[in-house]
């Protein structure tokens, strides 16, 4: 009997062809856990605003490892010492780096799974998947939770230029069609070298670098901080939020059996950590866990939970107003008072119809995992002191946008 080809090659509308580079890879590939992912959209909703954002965290993962194996063989082509294991070690943890997310990925992190984000779910995942390959996962784990001896590996899968940024950038700005998200990623790669443990760029990167972190402000306001995109984002929260009161509160609902666990608990990571079960049965939940449930929430006697789920299913979506200043608390409280008199509303009600919150966007922090770029006289300088573009106060300042989210049926 001969033995199964695991080195596969995958069509990806991106890059091309991406080679899976190990049997081990494959076999994590194909464990239920990653496939997972084929069944969880990269930006939740986002899609009700550019119809063509379909894609999946399966589609980045596997774009994000194809990023890390281009970067890896540019570094030994620079002479920077990478093992064999190193290699093997980084792209796994590379591919395993969004394993922790739950449906909607970003949209329901706080929801269905509270004080636990995903990077410490996708820890615990990790663990658990070198645990069930028989500790071969071991370096991939170390690089993973910043334990290992090479800093520069690690950066090169969580830091302010890691290949998840490069991927998600150039995989969200193709599907969505927003041309102001298109990088230089292969050109971002082939400038990237390590000076004393610290994955930096040459000089002559500059300019990519430069259009990333601009491209990257653009894309948070036109796709992830769109308004049209928080409106349905707020309105699939409040859902789940309302569906999760109803459930500890005795009220039954529809579920599928792995989403009714978390409507009725809320584990801890200790819990997550101490009981198996919570990690199988956070495994079990997808995207369609959720809308399946949604969609017959429709019918449900509740009157918050029917008209918000009735609102989600057909894209009656809420109207969001945003601008730079604060509102009005005059303005507010008038729209507060017309929510809660339209559709009856108590005062702890009124949350699920009225938000008032703020969003922020930084393209770069100069005090987090700073962008190094290395000079002729092998001198490092910070990316916003080295650039003529982005040397001012405008990269590394956070800029706010206030927004009020509330029924259309509220006329003013």
């Amino acid at each position: 009997m001969f033995a199964t080809n695991k080195l596969k090659i995958i069509n990806d509308p991106v890059y091309g062809f991406i080679t899976i580079p190990s049997p081990l890879v494959f076999d994590i590939i194909e464990h239920p856990w990653f496939q997972r992912l084929r069944r969880i959209k990269q930006l939740g909703l986002t899609n009700y605003t550019y119809p063509s954002a379909q894609h999946t965290r399966f589609q980045h993962a596997l774009g994000a490892m194809h990023l890390m194996i281009q970067a890896i063989g540019v570094l030994r082509s620079k002479g920077i010492i990478i093992t064999d294991e190193e290699a093997e070690g980084v792209t796994i943890a590379i591919l395993l780096h969004d394993i922790g997310h739950g449906p909607y990925s970003h949209t329901l992190e706080q929801t269905i799974v509270r004080n636990l984000h995903h990077e410490e779910l996708s820890e615990l995942f990790v663990a658990a998947l070198n645990r069930h390959f028989n500790g071969v996962l071991d370096t991939a784990y170390a690089i993973f939770t910043d334990n290992y001896k090479k800093q520069f590996l690690h950066q090169l899968v969580s830091s302010q230029l890691d290949m998840d940024r490069l991927d998600y950038l150039a995989r969200d700005s193709f599907f969505t069609g927003v041309a102001e998200g298109v990088i230089s990623y292969d050109r971002i790669i082939k400038m990237l070298t390590v000076h004393e443990d610290e994955l930096v760029v040459e000089g002559k990167g500059i300019y990519s670098i430069e259009k990333f972190l601009i491209s990257r402000r653009l894309m948070y306001w036109q796709v992830y901080l769109h308004k049209t995109v928080i409106a349905a984002d707020q309105l699939l929260v409040n859902i789940m939020k309302r569906a999760k009161w109803l459930s500890e509160s005795g009220i039954q609902l529809f579920s599928t059996p792995a989403l009714g666990q978390f409507l009725l608990f809320t584990p801890s990571k200790s819990d997550f950590e101490l009981n198996p079960k919570w990690l199988d049965e956070f495994a079990q939940l997808d995207d369609y866990d959720i809308f399946s449930s949604i969609k017959t929430w429709r019918q449900h006697p509740d009157p918050i939970l029917s008209y918000l789920s009735d609102n989600l299913v057909n894209r009656k979506l809420f109207r969001v107003e945003m601008q730079s200043e604060p509102f009005n608390p005059v303005y507010v409280e008038m729209l507060r008072r017309q929510t809660m008199l339209h559709f009856n509303l108590t005062e702890k009600e009124l949350p699920y119809y009225f938000t008032c919150d703020r969003v922020e966007n930084k393209a770069y922090n100069p005090l987090h995992d700073r962008i190094m770029i290395k000079g002729k006289s092998n001198e490092l300088t910070d990316i916003s002191k080295a650039s003529e573009q982005l040397n001012n106060a405008m990269m590394p300042t956070t800029v706010s946008k206030y927004l009020l989210y509330y029924p259309k049926e509220i006329n003013h």
